[in-house]
């Protein structure tokens, strides 16, 4: 199951193989590729030009201009719903401040040091948790100042795990 987030708007969308569900409900639409980006959509015999404007993978968002109306889409796959369920979800924050440990867990490695310049996404360390290795990514850029924690190191939910300037 996917949800799309659709200004502010929120929908269940299920593919199964020729055909949708959005909200449990049958979503029968026609929709063909013009050209590379541009699309004609027939749904409820309504016509719709479709342009993709923007696309940015990292957050799985899209800028879709639908007729004249520009609308932002923000998908989420079972995984990232699942990380949203366990605290673990994307964060928007702009400025690092410190990065906390979602779960309780095993540090199996830190791959940042203090003094160390970090980007948005950026892998700074992977924790080990119900026996799957999560790796745990810079939400922001920043510079890390402290790391407070060692590889084989216990830790504890809400932790803080590195400290940024």
């Amino acid at each position: 199951m996917l949800k799309a987030l659709v200004s502010g708007q929120s929908f269940d969308v299920q593919p199964e193989n020729d055909h949708l569900t959005v909200d449990g409900q049958p979503f029968d639409w026609d929709l063909v590729e013009v050209k590379p980006g541009i699309f004609h959509i027939l749904h409820q015999n309504r016509s719709y030009n479709a342009e993709v404007l923007s696309v940015d993978s990292d957050s799985k968002t899209f800028t879709i201009r639908l007729n004249a109306h520009t609308h932002t889409v923000q998908i989420k796959d079972r995984f990232d719903l699942l990380l949203d369920q366990l605290g673990m979800g994307s964060t928007t924050a702009t400025k690092l401040n410190t990065i906390k440990a979602p779960m309780p867990g095993l540090i199996v490695d830190v791959k940042v040091q203090p003094g160390q310049t970090v980007a948005k996404g950026d892998i700074v360390l992977i924790l080990e948790a119900m026996k799957m290795e999560n790796i745990i990514k810079a939400p922001g850029d920043g510079t890390v100042k402290a790391v407070r924690v060692a590889p084989r190191e216990n830790v504890e939910k809400n932790q803080v795990l590195i400290e940024f300037d």
